[in-house]
């Protein structure tokens, strides 16, 4: 196990490892229905036109153009045949190109005029054969099922990574679990809580045991006697680095076992919350072979300060077009909610002047 004096591990080699035991988890079929915030496994492409051929956008009657033409009360144009009627979204019948409203037909006679095309869809204008309708890695948003959907799909493939969540220390309920549960789903996991006393032998054996594709252990991570956490990911197969550069998070760790990555949490919860978007957000991405999320840039409103050496978490909410700091380590509850996000500060960096346009990480 570590000790408290070692040297920290930077937090580029730190994610680097992960990733080295993060494969992306097999896909899975979902319906659409349930499909909602979840990470595409594959591309998918649209299996044919839609619509197929001419459909008609509103009801009336299947015509062809050229047959109306000057066609008015005061002079109708007597049709071969009586058109078909047709409503909103049937195909036109062959040889027909418009469709007529209905007070346009007098008996047999066309008491208006429409022109080819009118009032029609033509195939291939909602979607054409090969348009890419998902991409891999893509988050799945309620407009990508309507596309799935009017496509004749009725399920797609996803990546959703089992997490488990190793709550360590007291048996009462943890006031960071249900946060942290909430995280992992919006960064397209499945989360599962289990408990675990400080003892290395139950951390050990909550993390080896089946059924996840990756661990967080949440709380034990520092060194006092009750921090046990290192040690029992230690049995449970092998830590990779206990102590990371990061500020608030430095009593964070990492490692594998049986081939899935482990997380060590920081049970305070600013050093919990900055550990879970440095390193968490991306592991459960690899996991999920999530693409990288577009992030925010605004200027600060203030100047941020930072300790060289170390990566640095601020976080930060929004006002109108800037980003307001309030600020990393030990930030007291009632601020910490009112976080829209964090800005990391690198290592090599001192801070940021106030008016700097940085990256907001998304809560």
């Amino acid at each position: 196990m570590r000790a408290a004096s070692a040297a920290l591990t930077p937090l580029a080699d730190a994610l680097a490892g992960l990733r080295r035991v993060a494969e992306p988890v097999p896909p899975r079929a979902v319906p659409l229905v349930g499909a909602a915030g979840r990470i595409a496994a594959n591309d998918v492409l649209a299996p044919g036109d839609l619509p197929a051929g001419l459909t008609a956008l509103r009801d009336g009657y299947a015509v062809e153009a050229a047959q109306l033409g000057g066609a008015s009360p005061y002079a109708p144009v007597l049709l071969p045949r009586e058109p078909s009627w047709v409503e909103a979204g049937d195909r036109l019948p062959v040889g027909a190109d418009a469709v007529l409203p209905a007070e346009g037909l007098e008996g047999r006679a066309a008491v208006a005029e429409v022109g080819a095309g009118e009032d029609c869809r033509m195939a291939g204008d909602d979607l054409s054969r090969g348009d890419r309708l998902l991409t891999a890695g893509q988050r799945i948003q309620p407009r990508h099922l309507l596309a799935l959907a009017a496509a004749g799909l009725r399920e797609v493939a996803i990546r959703e990574p089992r997490l488990r969540l190793v709550v360590t220390g007291a048996p009462e309920p943890d006031a960071l679990a249900p946060m942290l549960s909430g995280l992992i789903v919006q960064a397209g996991g499945r989360p599962e809580t289990v408990a675990a006393p400080d003892d290395p032998a139950a951390i050990a054996h909550a993390v080896a045991a089946e059924g996840a594709d990756a661990v967080f252990v949440l709380g034990g991570t520092g060194f006092g006697r009750s921090d046990r956490s290192a040690e029992g990911l230690a049995r449970a197969g092998r830590l990779m680095a206990h102590g990371l550069a990061l500020r608030p998070g430095e009593t964070a760790g990492l490692g594998e076992a049986g081939g899935r990555p482990i997380l060590l949490l920081p049970g305070r919860p600013d050093a919990a919350l900055a550990a879970f978007l440095a390193l968490g957000r991306p592991l459960i991405a690899a996991l999920a072979g999530a693409a990288e999320p577009s992030l925010r840039t605004a200027p600060l409103r203030r100047k941020v300060t930072s300790i060289v050496g170390l990566a640095e978490i601020v976080f930060v909410r929004a006002q109108g077009g800037e980003i307001e700091p309030l600020g990393g380590a030990d930030l007291p509850l009632r601020r910490l909610i009112e976080a829209d996000g964090a800005v990391l500060v690198p290592p090599e960096r001192e801070g940021y002047p106030a008016g700097s346009e940085v990256e907001m990480v998304p809560l």
